[in-house]
């Protein structure tokens, strides 16, 4: 990390870090969109949790608030560049300084701290003083599409991009442990907006498997607003009586629509999916 910003400069870190981001973004919701929203959608139509698809001025918006967020993480990756050359972090660079068990427990460590993290500041961020200032733009998707994965109010922006700086003041982590925890918080945050549920009618049935949250979890925080805040697991909401009243049966009727019989050309009443 030091030695490429000595080559580069700051300023060409930060361009760096935002291609690298952007990158990450197009890659993971682009596919997401092209295969579930475009090449397969009439076949997973009946997989579409609100029964319909997104105008596309709601996509726009999305795209829109997605790129100031990007730019504001990346500055957040500079701001750790300038923590770890003033010795405040405790980023290490060598593996073998704690070992490729300790590595694999910082990222485990890094999506539950993450979790957490995300559970109460998102819930303090629908907090009546701060949700229309901080919050409300990524709920404009109130079905949202893959693209809003990063539709967040530059508020909200910083708080999301304040974890890392956050947790690399206490946790000893390695750039790859960095790494996986970005590339699976970004692939879970993309599912949750997927809008199509594609988890099993029988993940919800397995008494460890449903701790982690499915794409109707979130989709209808999206839609309820208030309740399923929490991002990667079931824990919070659970401990905290958050749960939608009725998660568990919307997955469960969602998980278990079937396709119309092959040959079948009339357009059901249920789906809608103009706009896409």
């Amino acid at each position: 990390m030091n030695e490429i910003v000595d080559q580069l400069g700051y300023t060409a870190y930060y361009f760096l870090t935002l291609g690298m981001l952007w990158f990450r973004y197009i890659l993971m919701a682009g596919i997401a969109y092209v295969f579930i929203w475009v090449i397969y959608k009439e076949r997973l139509k009946h997989k579409i949790i609100q029964n319909k698809l997104p105008e596309k001025d709601k996509i726009s918006h999305e795209l829109k608030y997605s790129a100031i967020s990007l730019a504001i993480f990346a500055a957040s990756g500079i701001l750790v560049v300038l923590m770890k050359n003033a010795g405040w972090t405790f980023i290490y660079d060598k593996v073998e300084d704690y070992g490729v068990p300790y590595l694999l427990f910082s990222i485990v460590a890094l999506i539950f701290l993450h979790d957490t993290y995300f559970y109460w500041t998102h819930r303090l961020m629908h907090h009546p003083l701060l949700f229309k200032r901080m919050h409300l733009v990524h709920h404009k998707s109130t079905n949202p599409s893959p693209w809003a994965a990063f539709s967040f109010h530059p508020y909200e922006a910083v708080v999301e991009a304040g974890i890392v700086p956050l947790v690399i003041l206490f946790l000893p982590v390695h750039t790859t442990a960095l790494i996986v925890f970005f590339f699976y918080s970004n692939f879970l945050n993309v599912l949750g907006h997927l809008s199509f549920e594609l988890f099993p009618k029988w993940f919800m049935e397995n008494k460890i498997l449903r701790l982690h949250n499915s794409t109707t979890h979130h989709n209808m925080h999206h839609k309820y607003f208030n309740c399923n805040y929490s991002l990667y697991f079931n824990i919070w909401d659970r401990l905290m009586g958050t749960n939608h009243e009725k998660y568990f049966d919307t997955f469960r009727e969602v998980a278990n629509r079937e396709p119309e019989p092959i040959g079948d050309v009339r357009t059901p009443t249920s789906v809608v999916t103009s706009g896409v």
